[in-house]
C-alpha cells in the first residue's frame, strides 16, 4: 500500500466521524507519528509504499480513532508550548487555550523575575504538568511547585519534567485542605491553576470522545457552586501569596463576572479578565495587595 492509498482509506474512515477537515488533519499526524515524516518530506513519498510495520500501526491508530478515542492518548504524547508532554487517561490532554495562559504567566513572571533572582511559583491542579513544565522551561532560575490530588496525573507529570529536563517539586495534595508541610509555610510570587470548571449540565453539549475518555475529576464541577475551585484556591492564596503576588486561572467562559465578583470580595485587586483566540473569556488575573 502506498502513502496516498493509505490517506486516502484513513480520511474515508474517519470522515463520516469527526468531518472531512478533521479527518485529514488526524489522518497527517498519525502518519506523521509512525512513519516519522515532515510534511515536506511526506510530500515527495506520498507514491511510494509503506512497510508492512508502519501499516499495520497506522490501521490499529485508525480503528481506536473510530472507536472515539483521542488521538493524543493513542499516541500517548501531544506538544504543548513547543514542547512534548506524554498523556493518558489520567490526565486532559492540554488545550491551546491553556498555551495562552502560560504565555501570560511567562510575561508576568519575567517581570517578576527582573526584580529578584528566584521566581517561587505554584501550579495547582498540574495534571500532565504542562503548565508548570513550559514555565520552568522558559524561566530556568523559577522555584516550582505543583500540586495534584490524583498520584497517577503526577506520575505523567514527574515522566514529562523528566522528558523536558526540568526539575520540579511535585506533590500530591488536596487544595480543599491541604497537609503538606511545605506547601503551607510557602509564600509564592505567583499562582495558576487551571481547575475544574465545566458543570454538570454542560455534558450534553460535550464531544463523546471528551466525556468518553478524558478524566472527570479534572473536568467537572456542580451546577449549584461551579466556582467551588477558584473559591478554595483564592483563600489559599490569600494566606500563601506574596503581596503584590499574582494569581492565575483559567475559567469557564460563562463565569467571567463571577470570578471577577468572587476576587474582588476576597480583596484582590488589579483583576484583568481575558479573552483567547476565540473570543471567549478564559483567562483571568489578579493582584493580591
Amino acid at each position: 500500500m502506498t502513502f496516498i492509498e493509505a490517506e486516502r482509506k484513513f480520511i474515508d474512515g474517519l470522515s463520516t466521524i469527526y468531518g472531512p477537515d478533521e479527518a485529514r488533519s488526524l489522518t497527517w499526524l498519525s502518519i506523521s507519528f509512525v512513519c516519522k515524516l515532515e510534511r515536506a518530506k511526506y510530500l515527495s513519498v506520498r507514491q511510494e509504499e509503506i512497510n508492512s510495520d508502519d501499516t499495520e500501526q497506522l490501521f490499529k491508530i485508525h480503528q481506536k480513532l473510530i472507536q472515539g478515542i483521542p488521538l493524543q492518548y493513542i499516541l500517548g504524547e501531544t506538544e504543548f508550548y513547543d514542547l512534548i508532554v506524554k498523556v493518558n487517561q489520567s490526565v486532559l490532554i492540554p488545550r491551546p487555550e491553556t498555551e495562552e495562559l502560560v504565555d501570560w504567566a511567562l510575561i508576568t513572571g519575567r517581570i517578576i523575575n527582573g526584580e529578584t533572582e528566584i521566581l517561587k511559583l505554584l501550579d495547582i491542579g498540574t495534571g500532565s504538568g504542562c503548565i508548570a513544565i513550559s514555565i520552568k522551561k522558559y524561566i530556568p532560575l523559577a522555584d516550582i511547585t505543583a500540586i495534584d490530588i490524583s498520584e497517577a496525573a503526577l506520575n505523567i507529570a514527574r515522566q514529562n519534567a523528566d522528558l523536558n529536563q526540568v526539575e520540579i517539586n511535585f506533590i500530591q495534595d488536596d487544595i480543599f485542605k491541604p497537609t503538606n508541610l511545605e506547601l503551607i509555610n510557602s509564600k509564592y510570587d505567583l499562582i495558576l491553576s487551571n481547575p475544574p470548571y465545566v458543570t454538570e449540565a454542560e455534558k450534553d453539549q460535550m464531544l463523546d470522545n471528551v466525556l468518553n475518555h478524558e478524566p472527570h475529576i479534572a473536568l467537572f464541577v456542580p451546577d449549584n457552586d461551579p466556582l467551588v475551585f477558584y473559591r478554595a484556591i483564592a483563600d489559599f492564596a490569600l494566606n500563601h501569596l506574596k503581596i503584590n503576588g499574582f494569581l492565575f486561572f483559567e475559567l469557564n467562559e460563562k463565569f467571567g463576572k463571577e470570578t471577577i465578583n468572587l476576587l474582588k470580595e476576597k480583596g484582590f485587586k488589579e483583576i484583568e479578565l481575558r479573552q483567547d483566540m476565540g473570543g471567549k473569556d478564559r483567562m483571568i488575573r489578579a493582584v493580591l495587595s
